[in-house]
């Protein structure tokens, strides 16, 4: 009898390559709803546990001010992206799907603007001289 293989890196290279294959799953029917509400929306990346059952799906707008649309819009459109995954993957049990801002865009954001501003300070202090 061979032996499974528990833990170690496969288990979260398994989690990885169906993240990724959800992603591009809801990525492409996100292209395919009509919905002006998630045109600014863009999947950023996919979170999956590592029982597969649920998936948080990360994603970013363009503008903020649309950010409690598109979160409706996605929310309203969960159970066809369900079933869209339901119907594009191989898998057996398909992980139920959650939305998330993607909080690394605000990181990043945070960090521009800290960086422009020590740009902007040793700006002001070469003009002086």
């Amino acid at each position: 009898m061979a032996k499974k293989k528990y833990g170690g890196s496969s288990n979260f290279e398994r989690t990885d390559r169906v993240g990724e294959l959800v992603r591009e799953i809801v990525a492409t029917e996100l292209e395919r709803i009509d919905d002006d509400r998630l045109f600014p929306v863009a999947v950023t990346g996919v979170e999956v546990d590592r029982e597969l059952v649920r998936a948080v799906v990360y994603y970013d707008v363009l503008d903020d001010e649309d950010a409690a649309e598109a979160e409706e819009a996605l929310e309203a459109n969960r159970h066809r992206l369900q079933r869209a995954l339901a119907s594009q993957s191989r898998l057996r049990r398909t992980p139920t799907l959650e939305f998330a801002v993607d909080p690394s865009i605000g990181a990043a954001n945070r960090i521009d603007a800290i960086l422009e501003g020590l740009g902007m300070g040793d700006e002001s202090e070469t003009d002086s001289d």
